[in-house]
C-alpha cells in the first residue's frame, strides 16, 4: 500500500466468486430505498473496489483488513470521521446480513474501532423560540410555499425529503378528530403527523384550491426538491439574521428542542421524531441544548448548601 501497511492474509474459507458477490450485494441494497439505499450503494461501491484493487474477497476479510481499509479512507481519502463512521456503519449492516445468510461465520465489523466525531462543546444546532419565530415570519414575508416548508418541518419535525414527497392528497384526509398528513417516511412504512393550526393554515395557502400534485412547488411549477428546500431556508434565514448555518435538518433538531423545552414529555417527543431508540432523542437534545443553567449542580448546591 501507498503508506507502507501490509495487509493481512486473508482467513483460509471458500471463496464466492464474483456472480455471489454482486447477487449479495443486490440482495442487500434491495432492502432499502431513496436516499437511504444511494448513500449504502455508494459506501458499497468504494468498498469493493477497494478490494478489487487489492485482490481480495469481501467474505474472506477479517476485522485487520477492514481497520486497514478504515485507514484509507481518512488518511488517503482524506474522509473526516462522521464519513468514516457512516461508511464503516454500512459495512457492519452488510457482514450482519452475511453472517444471518450463512455466508461467513462471524462479523468481522464486531469489534472495529469506529471513528467518533468530536463535537464542540456549545456547538449550536438548533433554532430557538425567538429565532424561530424570525424566521418563520421572513418566509410568511418571502412566499407561501417558503412559510409551508418551513412550518411544516419546525412545527412537525418532518425530515425535508417527507415534506418535499408531500403530495395535495396527503394533506386532506383526517384521522381521530385531526386533520393529518400521511407519507411514507424512512424504512417504507406509512407515517402520520397531525397538523396544527398553523400549519393547517399554511397548507391551505399553498394549496389554493388544487386537489391533485405536489404540495411544494418550485416557480417553475415542478416539486419541490431538497437542494431548492436548502436554498429556501438558508435564504430566509439569513434575512432573519440567523448567523449560524441553517439547513433544513435544523427545523427538525428545533422541533425536538423546543419541545421538550415547552414542556412535551420526552417520550412524547420520540414518538413524534419517530426515533425508535429514545437514546437518539436524549443525544439530539442534548447537543442542542448546551445549556449550563439547568445544570444539577446548581439545584445539588442549593440543595447541600456551604460550609462558608
Amino acid at each position: 500500500m501507498p503508506d507502507g501497511t501490509r495487509l493481512p492474509a486473508p482467513a483460509a474459507t471458500e471463496t464466492l466468486d464474483r456472480f455471489d458477490v454482486d447477487l449479495f450485494v443486490a440482495s442487500f441494497l434491495s432492502r432499502y430505498d431513496g436516499k437511504t439505499r444511494e448513500r449504502y450503494t455508494a459506501d458499497l461501491c468504494r468498498f469493493l473496489e477497494w478490494c478489487d484493487r487489492h485482490h481480495l474477497s469481501p467474505f474472506q476479510l477479517r476485522r485487520q483488513h477492514l481497520e486497514v481499509y478504515a485507514k484509507y479512507l481518512a488518511k488517503e481519502r482524506g474522509n473526516c470521521p462522521t464519513t468514516v463512521a457512516h461508511r464503516l456503519g454500512t459495512l457492519r449492516l452488510f457482514y450482519e446480513l452475511a453472517v444471518d445468510d450463512d455466508l461467513i461465520i462471524k462479523n468481522p465489523t464486531r469489534l472495529l474501532r469506529i471513528p467518533k466525531r468530536r463535537r464542540v462543546v456549545g456547538e449550536k444546532i438548533h433554532l430557538n423560540r425567538a429565532e424561530m419565530q424570525a424566521v418563520a415570519r421572513a418566509a410568511y414575508d418571502s412566499s407561501p410555499v417558503d412559510y409551508a416548508l418551513v412550518v411544516i418541518m419546525g412545527y412537525t419535525g418532518m425530515r425535508v425529503s417527507e415534506v418535499c414527497s408531500l403530495d395535495v392528497d396527503h394533506v386532506l384526509s383526517f384521522s381521530k378528530g385531526h386533520r393529518v398528513m400521511e407519507f411514507v417516511q424512512k424504512g417504507g412504512d406509512i407515517a402520520t403527523v397531525p397538523q396544527p393550526p398553523v400549519v393547517m393554515r399554511a397548507i391551505d395557502a399553498v394549496i389554493a384550491g388544487r386537489t391533485s400534485g405536489p404540495l411544494l412547488l418550485r416557480r417553475d411549477g415542478t416539486r419541490m426538491t431538497r437542494r431548492s428546500a436548502d436554498r429556501i431556508v438558508k435564504r430566509v434565514a439569513r434575512v432573519a439574521g440567523i448567523a449560524m448555518t441553517v439547513s433544513p435538518h435544523t427545523f427538525r433538531y428545533s422541533f425536538c428542542v423546543n419541545s421538550i423545552d415547552a414542556g412535551v414529555p420526552l417520550r412524547e417527543v420520540q414518538v413524534s421524531m419517530r426515533h425508535k431508540d429514545i437514546s437518539t432523542t436524549i443525544a439530539v437534545y442534548d447537543r442542542g441544548r448546551a445549556n449550563l443553567d439547568t445544570h444539577a449542580s446548581h439545584t445539588l448546591a442549593a440543595y447541600l448548601g456551604a460550609v462558608a
